[in-house]
């Protein structure tokens, strides 16, 4: 920040801060925010998520464009229901009877009445049938038909024989029956979870109560607002951006309350009148808590604006809302509803006017005190352990079929076995081709002439395009199959004037796996510059913000490797979703950014006074408990994700979790410190830090007591 308007900033802060801490004025605010809860709390819980797979894809994808040419044929667009019925013997008579009575029953949810007939293995112990459902039916009608087909196809089976339905279809059921109730798992989940932290962080009976109560409006608030840009802008909202968002609001916003309480109780041994030392609280925290918010709702938003998946574009937008949120009520409600109750809100430990600020002596002060007695060979040591942690990355193993995103063995996943052990693997994932109808004869012979195809037949007419149905040999979602997608739209290419597109959940898979290598490329070095870029502004130095950038990059590597290895060997994942490098990279570099802000801001503060080594020392006395307590928080809310039986969201629960503490605890803790503390002056490099006359670098030690302040902006 310039120096020359950093006191108009200063003034700015402290007139809001005056305004939320009035003796008067507080009432206002908490008045506001009730209100706020008011209008905003019946919505949040409204929010309906999106499961089909093509609505994350850009329009350009070809499975994508399939989904939109199908509307042209009578049938429409449908998504397939597999029934697979099988037995350790050949199917008997009485078994054959009950398949083709379970045919003519299924053909009233059959878009257009019919269904295909019965398909036996060669083997004569399964049978198979596919049932084409509507897939514009609403969500709720769509459930409804295809758990109607389960219990028809389950019910009056002959001795030995077992029924199981899967598909495209029966995937989709499965994934909404996942999500079903997943707000309000979450909510009570992470309510438990941040509740039980703040009562053993404060040790207070009653103090817990106002942070989570203040959160848990910001929560609703959030969902509110993206419930209504879903409904009113087209914002496509899906059961992975809905739960992080829950634990992005309860996570990020209990940190900045942490940060802002310890402050507040800081303030308070210094100040009688709490609304003066809440007002000093607010000037001297918010503007770290504020650039560390931005840290990460700018990154977000990066990821909103850069990436080719409307997944990922959602889930940028929709953390960006949260984390906004998050800290607009941890600023400006929080401060009011603390004042309102004053010192006995800290009952048993309550803070006392004149004594000695106990973190300077603390903890962290022992661990700064010895970090600083052989730096460099601290550093090694951190950067050592993170280097044997990302040597996982030699495990890592990206993509996963639909039967594997699931922790239980769910039913399209029985079925999948089912048609694996009988059909041709591909069986449950028709692949359509839709072509000019005046190349059918063309486009028929090169689908034909594929050795990863097994049978193809026409399945659709429309005014001027038809539809071929392929059956795969090779299991869905798997190299093989990729690969023979890829052959077919490189081979039907070259068929002149057929414009033949490729499409069916295999080809819907594959374009998600090829935009989400494609958003890595894009979104990583955005989001780094960006990063970069406000490190810069808010520390004023170029040096600092390379080292703090480097170690944050290291940090996600190291636990990236780490997850790759536990998840493979450990864990018995068959491997790690596509999506989740990018996603970790997002969070753990956002958050990682996010608590070195915490920290280096302090030492900005306090090395303005006292000199840069001490100063790094004397910020991690003051911020290491509350910044630990802070990562706990957010690492405990991520875990919470882990209740959920989707594979994608526990291991996105597990690799930020750990990364987050792998940062809070060696990263921030120890190896910035050590290289702060290495370099002295020459980390705030070119800044007014570098240049300032203020340099006991050789002291070697946070000074006792309590230093002089210096200007919060400074």
């Amino acid at each position: 920040m310039a120096g020359r308007w950093r006191p108009e900033l200063a003034g700015w802060l402290g007139t809001v801060a005056g305004l939320l801490t009035g003796r008067r004025s507080k009432w206002a605010v908490v008045f506001i925010g009730l209100a706020v809860a008011g209008v905003f709390g019946p919505l949040g819980g409204k929010q309906d998520i999106t499961t089909d797979p093509t609505a994350f894809l850009p329009s350009s994808a070809q499975s994508t464009r399939v989904v939109q040419l199908q509307a042209d044929f009578k049938s429409g667009q449908v998504n397939p229901a597999i029934v697979v019925y099988a037995s350790t013997a050949p199917l008997s008579a009485a078994a054959k009877a009950r398949v083709s009575a379970d045919r003519a029953a299924f053909e009233k949810f059959a878009d257009g009445g019919f269904v295909p007939p019965v398909e036996y293995s060669v083997d004569g112990k399964a049978a198979l049938l596919v049932v084409p459902l509507r897939s514009s039916l609403p969500q709720s009608r769509f459930s409804r038909d295809v758990d109607q087909l389960r219990h028809l196809a389950q019910s009056h089976l002959p001795a030995g024989v077992r029924a199981e339905v899967g598909g495209p279809a029966g995937f989709v059921v499965d994934l909404v029956n996942a999500f079903s109730g997943i707000n309000t798992k979450l909510l009570f989940a992470t309510i438990l979870v941040v509740a039980l932290i703040l009562i053993l962080t404060y040790r207070s009976p009653w103090l817990w109560l106002v942070p989570l109560g203040v959160i848990g409006i910001a929560d609703q608030t959030a969902s509110a607002i993206v419930y209504l840009l879903a409904a009113h802008a087209g914002l496509v909202v899906n059961g992975e951006s809905d739960g992080i968002l829950r634990v992005l609001v309860f996570g990020a916003g209990t940190d900045y309350a942490l940060l802002l309480i310890s402050r507040y109780r800081e303030e308070m041994r210094e100040n009688e009148d709490r609304h003066l030392a809440m007002r000093k609280a607010l000037i001297g925290a918010s503007p770290a808590i504020v650039a560390s918010a931005a840290t990460v709702t700018i990154s977000l938003l990066v990821l909103g604006m850069v990436s080719t998946l409307n997944n990922n574009r959602s889930l940028g937008i929709v953390g960006a809302i949260g984390i906004a949120t998050a800290v607009l009520f941890s600023l400006l409600l929080l401060p009011a509803v603390l004042v309102l109750f004053g010192r006995r809100l800290f009952w048993p430990f309550v803070p006392k006017l004149g004594e000695p600020d106990p973190t300077r002596t603390g903890f962290w002060s022992k661990v700064g005190t010895r970090v600083s007695r052989a730096p460099r060979l601290v550093a090694a040591g951190c950067v050592v352990i993170l280097v044997g942690l990302a040597s996982g990355l030699f495990s890592l193993h990206t993509g996963l079929n639909q039967s594997q995103q699931f922790r239980t063995q769910v039913p399209s996943a029985k079925a999948q076995s089912l048609i694996s052990a009988h059909f041709p693997a591909g069986s449950a994932a028709p692949v359509y081709v839709v072509a000019k109808s005046d190349t059918l004869q063309a486009v028929l012979e090169v689908v034909r002439a594929d050795r990863g195809v097994t049978a193809v037949s026409l399945t659709g007419q429309g005014r001027s395009l038809v539809q071929l149905t392929a059956t795969l040999g090779a299991a869905p979602d798997s190299n093989a199959s990729y690969g023979t997608i890829d052959s077919l739209r490189e081979r039907l290419a070259a068929v002149t004037g057929s414009h033949a597109l490729v499409g069916g959940s295999v080809a819907t898979d594959l374009d998600t796996n090829n935009a989400a290598r494609h958003d890595i490329k894009v979104v990583i070095p955005a989001v780094l510059t960006v990063v970069l870029l406000i490190l810069i502004l808010l520390l004023q130095s170029l040096l600092g913000p390379v080292i703090l950038i480097l170690t944050v990059v290291a940090s996600y590597l190291a636990t990236l490797g780490a997850a790759s290895f536990a998840f493979f060997h450990l864990f018995g994942f068959a491997g790690i979703d596509a999506s989740l490098p990018l996603l970790g990279f997002l969070f753990l570099v956002a958050f990682g950014v996010d608590y070195n802000i915490f920290l280096i801001s302090r030492a900005r503060q306090e090395s303005g006074a006292i000199g840069a080594r001490p100063g790094v020392l004397g910020a991690l006395a003051l911020t290491g408990g509350v910044i630990t307590s802070a990562g706990v928080v957010l690492a405990a809310t991520f875990l919470v994700l882990g209740i959920l039986p989707l594979l994608e969201l526990t291991e996105i629960g597990v690799l930020v979790a750990f990364g987050i503490l792998l940062d809070t605890v060696l990263v921030r803790s120890i190896l910035v410190p050590a290289l702060a503390y290495e370099l002295g002056h020459w980390f705030w490099w070119p800044g007014s830090l570098f240049r300032s006359p203020v340099r006991p670098d050789q002291a070697g030690q946070a000074p006792s007591g309590n230093p002089p302040r210096c200007s919060t902006m400074g």
